[in-house]
């Protein structure tokens, strides 16, 4: 195994032009994992750890652009006001330590359907920023995942940096493990409310091949909160909605059967976090003093 350690970011782009099947590596808590259990041997590793500016963050007028290897601390410290969904997700990723190390672009790179930090990304809509020796370009989350742990980066490219719009209203994470860090996700599941738009979007995390968004459940939730004025009047969302809403995000998993937990436990599972973190999304929005009249 040779290793690359490129001094750039122009340097990094060069050597994964010259060597495409390199496995980048910065905070190494997926990569190391598969190395050190001998199920991984990668010819080259590419340390990207003297890449400085893949550690910074800039945060615009609409959105964040996060650099591939912010750690998680460093997202729950400085980020969140503007990407609360993320930050919770953050809390979870296993301890002290790794959080000090390990980033979003591990996460995104390794494409693992069990990535904590993938039902928050979808949920907010976010964009991968990609660059080569070719050129640049963003692609939407929802387009990145391609299969059980492969996205859509070409064997030349590397994640440079991922976008994320503000939040523009309440955003929750949600997961089940054996205990709430320091464990792979039995499932997860992120909602994120967008009164902006009137929308809402999910995320599914270790329940289907790849991370996924429930759209049907979305646009049920999203009609239903149009209908009945909800965005407006800050009624509470009545239950047979909860439940149905709950349902169909069950109903969009496809999962398996393995060490961690059955498929029909992880169906069960994420029906039960969407119906308790549409709760708390849905009594965020509507903040103290709301309307309650006439609520189911």
């Amino acid at each position: 195994m040779d290793f690359l350690r490129p001094a750039s970011w122009e340097e990094a782009l060069a050597a994964k032009a010259e060597h495409p099947t390199a496995v980048p590596i910065a905070g190494g808590t997926d990569v190391m994992v598969e190395i050190n259990f001998d199920r991984r041997r990668p010819e080259y590793l590419m340390d990207l750890n003297r890449v400085a500016d893949l550690y910074d963050w800039e945060v615009g007028e609409e959105s964040v652009r996060l650099g591939a290897c912010v750690p998680y601390a460093r997202i729950m410290e400085h980020l969140r006001a503007e990407l609360p969904g993320l930050a919770l997700a953050s809390h979870t990723v296993a301890s002290p330590q790794i959080r000090n190390r390990g980033g979003v672009g591990g996460n995104l790179g390794t494409a693992s359907p069990a990535g904590d930090a993938h039902p928050a990304l979808l949920a907010a809509g976010a964009e991968v920023e990609a660059e080569s020796v070719r050129g640049a370009r963003r692609i939407p989350i929802d387009d990145f995942y391609t299969g059980v742990k492969r996205n859509a980066l070409a064997p030349d490219e590397l994640i440079r940096a991922v976008h994320i719009k503000k939040a523009d209203g309440p955003q929750q994470y949600s997961k089940v493990g054996t205990r709430n860090a320091m464990v792979i996700a039995v499932c997860a599941f992120g909602l994120a409310l967008h009164p902006g738009t009137r929308t809402v979007r999910t995320g599914i995390g270790s329940a289907a091949p790849t991370p996924v968004r429930a759209r049907t459940a979305e646009e049920f939730l999203r009609a239903a909160l149009d209908e009945g004025g909800f965005w407006d009047n800050g009624k509470t969302i009545p239950p047979s909605v909860a439940r149905r809403f709950a349902d169909l995000c069950a109903a969009a998993c496809n999962p398996i059967d393995d060490v961690r937990g059955t498929a029909d436990y992880r169906r069960h599972a994420v029906g039960v976090m969407a119906r308790r973190t549409l709760a708390w999304t849905w009594e965020s929005y509507r903040g103290p003093g709301r309307v309650t009249e006439g609520a189911a």
